[in-house]
């Protein structure tokens, strides 16, 4: 029996279909189905933090897709307190831990208004470039337009019970004994530090005193100060253990995906959006977090950032899209040497996608098809475009410079009979791979696994390819009929052998005609190349 297909026939489309079906049992209005990220504006934006962003964003799509109105709302929060200093950040900042992130000065050229406005506008751009449609909120203006006013009231009047709902949840009695509310302190500045010790509900406004806090592993001294401020004005803000329900109450929120660091945050809004705030919360799919390939947390604060402005300086915005649409679940290892093996396999994609390249398994070749069209933002194009190894393209960069570098690499691709004509989409590509090569100085060894019978044999060829006289030029045909004949005589078959050349030298299963190619490379650097496989 066939099997049911939802919208593309990808995980984005069962998700979507799963939200919908949701919304209709609760009966709740399906006029506007909005999905939500949030950007944190404490530091350097990395590959997970934008995940978050983008796989939202392809949620919403598939919603659309299957015949509803969505958005993408992408709410930073920039009231958040500094609480260290990110690797590489000047020192100065010290004397502004503890402060709203908004209410900091930029520290990268004083080209923003804050520090949180650098931050949040590093993601924006990242969004903008992978052509990602949001609308985009920041909690300095949502807290200080009022927007929250009813949550915050409702959470606060709702204090004790709050407190003692939390403990029993997730084991923490803080709240207990002191509101989910944290209160900018008037005469420091610092948030955290000031203790929010009674709610005067007539008057709408939160009683505190400065008396200081503990963020990681520093004592931060409070400064003495009482007050009273408002909860309208933007003047505090909402603990995260509650500060989640209520900006899915006033912003209408149905889907926020998250991740497993913040789980407990989760289950505790998630009971105060439903029980203290009366609004159903909205669905979630629980994400793991990108790993460095040391097996560390990409984190903001040691420094081991991965950024989307790195990527794409090597990557097209396609490839990056692939790798975070290609699934939401499974903790994944990813840095820049990610990005050559992403590029060919988006090539991969848009070629089963057309049938240039066949694909027997229909389950495999109806969600290729579909990761295809939401990488394209569901406008894919008419035909494929020129697909040419990354790391070809990459190795020819490293022979030439100067203004006519491109010209003269597309004339060996053409050479090569891998491309026929200089779009601006080719154009692009071997200007990313010349970035690639003018910034990694060191040769690009793949994933090959020989048996000793091919190490053989790989090593007899590059013994015979070995000329005494350093000028003589190696002969194209002769190299070709050298690799055929040293497999045949090994009693190996020449395609293999062929096969596995291409993928130690450009990462492909196939290429330029391989005599002419190690011709053009010469010898030393074709022996640079293969002799770690094989020694």
């Amino acid at each position: 029996m066939k099997r049911e297909i939802i919208g593309k026939g990808t995980w984005i489309d069962k998700l979507a279909s799963t939200i919908i079906e949701r919304e209709k049992d609760i009966g709740r209005s399906l006029e506007l189905v909005l999905v939500e990220s949030g950007l944190g504006a404490s530091g350097f934006p990395h590959i997970g933090s934008l995940g978050d962003a983008v796989r939202a964003y392809g949620v919403s799509l598939a919603i659309k897709n299957l015949g509803y109105e969505s958005k993408l709302i992408a709410y930073s929060d920039d009231l958040d307190g500094l609480r260290k200093i990110p690797s590489g950040l000047p020192e100065w900042l010290t004397e502004y831990i503890g402060k709203p992130v908004s209410n900091i000065p930029d520290p990268i050229g004083e080209c923003h208004e804050s520090y949180g406005a650098h931050m949040s506008s590093l993601l924006l751009d990242a969004l903008d470039r992978l052509g990602i449609n949001y609308e985009f909120l920041n909690a300095a203006k949502v807290y200080g337009n009022g927007m929250l006013s009813d949550q915050i009231d409702k959470i606060l009047t709702n204090a004790p019970n709050l407190g003692n709902k939390i403990e029993e949840i997730v084991g923490q009695s803080k709240y207990k004994e002191s509101l989910p509310y944290f209160p900018i302190c008037e005469s420091c500045g610092r948030l955290y530090v000031a203790n929010a010790e009674k709610y005067i509900r007539e008057e709408r406004k939160v009683s505190y005193i400065c008396s200081g806090t503990k963020l990681g592993n520093n004592e931060i001294k409070g400064c003495g100060y009482t007050g009273e401020i408002p909860i309208t004005t933007g003047k505090g803000k909402l603990a995260w253990k509650v500060e989640f329900a209520a900006r899915w109450s006033a912003l209408d929120i149905r889907f926020e995906a998250y991740g497993k660091d913040i789980m407990d945050s989760v289950r505790v809004n998630d009971w105060v959006s439903d029980g203290i705030l009366a609004y159903a919360h909205p669905f979630h799919v629980k994400y793991e977090m990108f790993l460095d390939k040391g097996g560390k947390k990409i984190s903001k604060s040691i420094g081991n950032v991965l950024t989307p402005q790195v990527w794409l300086r090597y990557g097209t915005p396609q490839s990056l899209l692939l790798l975070l649409f290609k699934r939401i679940t499974g903790t994944r290892q990813v840095s820049v040497d990610d990005i050559p093996t992403l590029m060919d396999e988006y090539d991969d994609c848009e070629d089963i996608y057309f049938g240039k390249r066949k694909e027997a398994n229909e389950d495999k070749l109806i969600k290729t098809k579909g990761l295809y069209e939401y990488i394209n933002h569901l406008r894919g194009s008419e035909q494929p475009h020129q697909h040419v190894p990354y790391m070809l393209m990459a190795q020819q960069a490293s022979f030439f410079s100067g203004n006519e570098r491109i010209k003269k690499i597309f004339d060996r691709l053409v050479k090569y009979k891998v491309a026929s004509e200089l779009t601006m989409d080719l154009e692009q590509k071997i200007q990313l791979a010349c970035n690639w090569t003018d910034d990694h100085t060191s040769i690009e060894k793949f994933d090959v696994l020989l048996t000793e019978k091919e190490k053989l044999i790989i090593r007899k060829i590059l013994e015979d390819l070995k000329i005494e006289d350093p000028d003589s030029i190696l002969d194209a045909e002769k190299i070709q009929q050298l690799i055929y004949e040293t497999s045949k005589e090994n009693e190996e078959q020449p395609k293999k052998i062929f096969k596995l050349m291409y993928k130690m030298l450009i990462n492909a299963d196939s290429g330029p005609r391989l005599g002419g190619y190690i011709t053009d490379l010469g010898k030393d650097r074709i022996r640079s190349i293969l002799e770690p496989y094989v020694s």
